[in-house]
C-alpha cells in the first residue's frame, strides 16, 4: 500500500484537476447558450432564403444555374468537413470522422475521387493525417463565426463545381438536436434538389434587374453560403453541448476518484496508528 504521503499528494493532484474540469463545464455551459442562440437567429434567414431559392428554381426562365443542373456522370466528390478547433469536447468529432470516412471508402470503391475542404483545425489534421486532398482550408473560427469568414474556404470548391473539377458538393457536419444528443450527418449541398428547397406548389416568375443570370447567381451563391453558415453554428453549439457534458463526467469521475483515494488513505493512516500502538504496547511488555 503506497504512504500517507504519496496518497495526499495524489488526492490533491485530482482535487486540482477537478477545479479545472469544473471551471471549463461551466464556461463551456455559457458558450453553449451563446451558440444556440445564434443558431436560432440563423435559422429564419436560412428559411426565407430557401423558400426564395425553391420558388426561383420553378420559375420560367431561359438561364438555368449550374447548382440547379445535375450531372450525368459523378467522376469527383468535394466534401466541406465542418469539425471544431479545439478538442476536450468527448466523441464529437471521431463519430463525425467515422461518418465521413465511411462515406469517402464507399465512394472510392465506386471509383469516385473525393476533395475535401476542411473548417476547423481538427479536422484538417485527419485529412491531412489520412493522405486525402485538401483543396482548401479554414481555422480559428472562434466561438462567433462570421459568414464573411467561410467565403473563401468555400468559394474555392464551388467554383471547382461550375469549372466541372468537382461533380457533387457534400457537407458534413454535428447536427444539434438537443444538450444531451449531437448527431453526425452528411447532406448534399449540390446539385440543389428539389428535396433541399422544399415544396413550391405553384410556379413563379420574376421581373430580373439588371438580369436574370445576376440575379440567379448571387442569389443561389448566398444560398449555399447560409448552408454552409448553418452547418457551422450548428457545429459549435454541438460543440459546446459535448465539451459540457465531457467535463462534468470529468468532475464526476474526480469527485469519485478523491473519495476512493480518501478511504485508502485512512486506511493507511488507521494501519499507521495501529502498528505505532501495537510497538508501544510491545515495547512496554518487553520492559515490565
Amino acid at each position: 500500500m503506497a504512504g500517507s504521503k504519496e496518497i495526499r499528494t495524489k488526492i490533491k493532484s485530482v482535487e486540482n484537476t477537478r477545479k479545472i474540469t469544473r471551471a471549463m463545464e461551466m464556461v463551456a455551459a455559457a458558450k453553449m447558450r451563446r451558440a444556440q442562440e445564434r443558431m436560432r437567429a440563423a435559422r429564419p434567414y436560412a428559411e426565407k432564403i430557401r423558400a426564395v431559392a425553391a420558388h426561383l428554381s420553378g420559375a420560367s426562365t431561359e438561364y438555368r444555374h449550374p447548382f440547379l443542373v445535375k450531372r450525368d456522370s459523378i467522376k469527383k466528390i468535394g466534401v466541406i468537413l465542418i469539425t471544431s478547433d479545439k478538442g476536450l469536447c468527448g466523441g464529437l468529432n471521431s463519430n463525425l470522422f467515422r461518418l465521413a470516412v465511411n462515406k469517402m471508402k464507399g465512394w472510392s470503391a465506386e471509383g469516385k475521387e473525393v476533395a475535401v475542404c476542411a473548417i476547423g483545425n481538427k479536422g484538417l489534421g485527419f485529412m491531412n493525417r489520412m493522405g486525402a486532398e485538401v483543396k482548401s482550408h479554414l481555422v480559428g473560427l472562434g466561438d462567433e463565426p462570421h459568414q464573411e469568414t467561410l467565403i473563401g474556404a468555400v468559394k474555392v470548391m464551388l467554383d471547382a463545381y461550375v469549372s466541372g473539377e468537382i461533380d457533387s458538393i457534400y457537407i458534413c457536419y454535428n447536427h444539434f438536436v438537443n444538450t444531451m444528443k449531437q448527431e453526425p450527418s452528411m447532406e448534399q449541398l449540390l446539385p440543389l434538389s428539389g428535396e433541399q428547397l422544399g415544396d413550391h406548389k405553384a410556379s413563379w416568375d420574376y421581373i430580373y434587374e439588371p438580369d436574370a443570370k445576376v440575379v440567379v447567381d448571387e442569389l443561389l451563391t448566398r444560398y449555399v453560403e447560409s448552408l454552409v453558415y448553418q452547418g457551422v453554428v450548428e457545429n459549435i453549439a454541438s460543440e459546446q453541448s459535448s465539451r459540457m457534458v465531457a467535463m462534468k463526467a470529468a468532475s464526476d469521475n474526480a469527485k469519485s476518484v478523491i473519495a476512493d483515494l480518501k478511504l485508502v488513505y485512512n486506511k493507511a493512516r488507521q494501519a499507521a496508528i495501529t502498528r505505532e500502538i501495537s510497538e508501544i504496547v510491545s515495547g512496554a511488555a518487553a520492559v515490565g
